[in-house]
């Protein structure tokens, strides 16, 4: 009697699926760090205009 392979053959995680992070995007790179400081000092410009009356 023939051995029977008992090896389940999967097909590949990635095979079929889009990357969308291999393309290269245009414009400024911030970091959350930035874009949170950024924030920061727009929201007390805001508060000086505003109360700077």
């Amino acid at each position: 009697m023939a051995k029977k392979d008992n090896k389940i053959s999967m097909p590949q995680t990635g095979a079929g699926l889009v990357r969308y992070f291999d393309e290269e995007s245009v414009g400024p790179k911030l970091s959350p760090e930035h874009v949170v400081v950024i924030t920061i000092i727009l929201a007390i410009f805001c508060f000086v205009l505003r109360y700077s009356a």
